[in-house]
């Protein structure tokens, strides 16, 4: 007796993300489970050529699933995502067709909240700036330059219990340092280790701040002027979210000002243009939206699509699948 074909796969991403994703172990085992062309990337989801799939694994690159690539996969069931958001590749017709869909949100939050926790050590000891001087002025800080460094009892704001936002809260528990949260949806902030506050208390508050909300209509700007006004002098802004959480007209005038400092790994627009004046700012720690999963770490996010495949072809529900529902409350 025969036993059942494997399901068909095929992936669909920019190519060059390929062999970090799977490398050839993964790929193995990502083999074992489909039958799928390890060298055949779709760029065109309306080819004919892919009407039997069942199974699309995408990832960054992947243009959006609208109606014309739908219509072309009759017998497609799940697609696995190997990125974080799923925004911009889902439709009303995809989810009418009954289609599931998992993201690898939650193991790209690994890397950003890791990135996150250096920055905020970092700048509790000013070291962007120190570093800055150091090279400059070769001269260590006097008694006075650094008795307002240091992360003991150092107050940090976070701004959204995300993946990634608890993440960080996970990471900060081992750390002698005062947490605050907000987030409008949590009932729970002290379970995460915080301490819950109004935006506005938070912005207060904090010495250093960092944004880990999705990009909403509800979000968009939601730092703008008067709100960045809120920040202490000498606080730090950190964002690793998305560029379009604040108003970088108003963030950039309080920069240039020196009344506060940021990391920025987003930007609006992303690149900044050339000439920009964030470039030159010597309170400003500027790096090219390298938070996220890249080189190594990506292997994490093929991992996480194979885990899914795997429960996929046993029938089993997915363990990261994203829902209409939480699109509202995600990036």
């Amino acid at each position: 007796m025969s036993s059942s074909p494997l399901p068909e796969a095929v992936f669909a991403m920019d190519p060059v993300h390929l062999s970090g994703l799977f490398p050839a172990p993964l790929m193995s085992r990502l083999r074992s489970l489909v039958r799928i062309d390890p060298g055949f990337v779709a760029r065109d989801l309306a080819d004919p050529t892919l009407a039997g799939t069942e199974a699309l694994i995408t990832g960054w690159g992947c243009p959006p699933l609208d109606e014309a690539a739908l219509a072309a996969m009759p017998r497609l069931r799940t697609v696995l995502h190997a990125a974080g958001s799923v925004r911009h590749l889902v439709s009303d017709t995809f989810w009418r067709r009954g289609l599931t869909i998992s993201s690898a949100a939650q193991a790209n939050a690994l890397p950003v909240a890791e990135y996150t926790l250096g920055a905020i050590l970092l700048a509790g000891k000013d070291a962007f700036t120190w570093s800055r001087r150091y090279q400059e002025e070769h001269r260590y800080p006097t008694a006075a330059d650094s008795a307002a460094l240091g992360n003991h009892g150092r107050r940090v704001g976070v701004i959204g219990a995300s993946r990634v936002g608890r993440r960080v809260l996970d990471l900060l528990r081992p750390f002698d340092l005062r947490v605050a949260l907000y987030d409008p949806y949590v009932t729970d902030a002290a379970a995460l280790g915080a301490v819950p506050l109004p935006l506005d208390d938070l912005l207060r508050g904090s010495d250093i701040i960092t944004l880990h909300a999705p990009d909403t209509p509800e979000t968009h700007r939601m730092l703008d002027r008067d709100r960045l006004a809120l920040i202490p002098d000498g606080g730090v802004l950190i964002n690793t979210a998305r560029g379009n959480l604040i108003d970088h007209d108003a963030l950039t005038d309080e920069l240039a000002s020196g009344r506060i400092s940021a990391v920025l790994d987003v930007t609006v627009p992303e690149p900044l243009p050339a000439g920009h004046p964030l470039y030159g700012l010597p309170n400003v720690f500027l790096t090219p939206h390298i938070a996220g999963s890249l080189g190594n770490e990506l292997e994490r996010l093929g991992r996480c699509v194979v885990e899914e495949l795997e429960r996929f072809t046993a029938g089993l529900p997915l363990a990261h699948q994203v829902r209409p529902v939480d699109l509202a409350t995600s990036a």
